[in-house]
């Protein structure tokens, strides 16, 4: 008899296919009462299959009693309660990978799009406008200022793609590194040296609402935002006003304060790139993850130790 898992939301479409295939599989999202149905089906569930995103509560473990192991599809971002999991033995699971590149590549290329208008270009020609209009000036990338919030990895990888296209670099950190760009302990500063501030810094208590509206208008009427980081680090209220009244020339944006919701002011904004959070989404890495996710289980229903179990201290991590 296959063990039946219960799977929070979909994921990767080959990974639900091997999922469905191996396992006798409970989609949450079907379910008009979560918690009921979770109750309803919950007798027989041994295994639970998440993302980093939504993770795991104390009451949907106490749903599941006979819940055995916690699969996750990418890495925890301080959503897990291993409280609940460690006092029943549950084994938690991740798929670590890399990430960086991805995101990087994403930075540049919703900079590219902001900046050079590429969006706006698009709904421009698909709306048959280019016979009797002419398409929106937009503005160079090289020879302009990329200011990054955060030199981590991703920061790191902003950094040496703008500086491919031609862009001068600098950065707002806690601390200086050992880095060819220009370090800048004040980013009130920074946003006004920068043509393009980008956002890649984790999301903590000394992050949140750090772009406000004062660094909004430092960034200035001609400077542009990007945030792949965390939407909570930008105060929303604060970015509407300064994109309607045209305090700063736009905004692109991967993610947002209450996802997968967005505020119906951006999505009606001409000077405004919106992605659907997709920093990691590529082929390659889900792949990687749906290697990893299925070895995870696999080894667990065989009674073997699991490859990439997850400690307290990874889970509590916030990124």
């Amino acid at each position: 008899m296959k063990p039946e898992i219960l799977i929070l939301k979909p994921i990767y479409a080959p990974t639900m296919e091997a999922l469905a295939r191996d396992y006798t599989l409970h989609k949450l999202w079907d379910a008009p009462d979560a918690l009921a149905f979770m109750r309803e089906v919950g007798s027989n569930v041994r295994g639970l299959v998440t993302t980093g995103v939504i993770g795991f509560s104390r009451e949907q473990v106490d749903a599941l009693p006979k819940l055995e192991i916690v699969a996750c599809f990418g890495s925890p971002r301080g959503t897990f309660d291993m409280t609940a999991a460690q006092a029943r033995k549950i084994v938690v699971t991740t798929t670590p990978d890399v990430t960086a590149p991805s995101v990087a590549d994403l930075a540049l290329g919703l900079m590219l799009s902001l900046m050079r208008r590429i969006c706006e270009g698009d709904r421009f020609v698909r709306a048959g406008r280019w016979r009797t209009n002419a398409p929106a000036v937009g503005s160079e990338v090289g020879g302009k200022t990329c200011g990054i919030i955060g030199l981590g990895q991703i920061g790191a990888g902003i950094a040496s793609r703008a500086e491919a296209f031609g862009m001068a670099v600098c950065y707002h950190g806690p601390r200086s590194k050992d880095v060819p760009y220009r370090y800048c302990a004040d980013l009130h500063g920074m946003a006004q040296i920068s043509d393009c501030l980008v956002i890649a810094c984790p999301s903590t208590a000394e992050t949140r609402g750090l772009v406000d509206a004062r660094i909004l208008d430092a960034l200035g009427a001609d400077g542009f935002l990007v945030n792949v980081a965390r939407g909570e680090i930008v105060d929303e209220k604060a970015l509407i006003d300064a994109l309607e009244r045209k305090r700063i020339a736009g905004a692109a944006l991967d993610v947002y304060w209450r996802e997968p919701e967005v505020p119906a002011a951006l999505l009606a904004m001409e000077n405004v790139v919106l992605a659907p959070h997709v920093g990691s989404t590529t082929r390659e890495l889900r792949e990687e993850r749906s290697t990893k996710l299925l070895a995870n289980l696999a080894a667990h229903f065989a009674g073997k130790p699991v490859p990439n179990p997850v400690d307290q201290a990874e889970a509590s991590r916030r990124r």
